[in-house]
């Protein structure tokens, strides 16, 4: 099993697809930035701008993986069947 688990679909993660070129992921608790930018670059085939993540209770981690400007959120949304 990678590091990426699934990613989420919440309306807030939802908007931000368009709103900021963002897809955000639940990931392994343990995973680094780097472990995630790896796996979402080999993944999906685009770059990566940058990863910002979240902690949450229960063990859970999100990654909000900003996609660089060549590349488009909502196109991998659209793969994901997010939206």
């Amino acid at each position: 099993m990678g590091v990426l688990k699934y990613p989420l679909a919440t309306e807030k993660a939802i908007g931000i697809v368009d709103k900021r070129n963002t897809i955000t992921f639940i990931v392994d608790y343990r995973a680094s930035k780097t472990d995630i930018t790896k796996e979402f670059q080999e993944r999906f085939g685009v770059k990566v701008a940058s990863v910002r993540t979240a902690n949450m209770p229960n063990n859970v981690k999100k990654a909000f993986i900003q996609i660089s400007e060549g590349g488009r959120a909502n196109e991998i949304a659209m793969r994901l069947k997010l939206v």
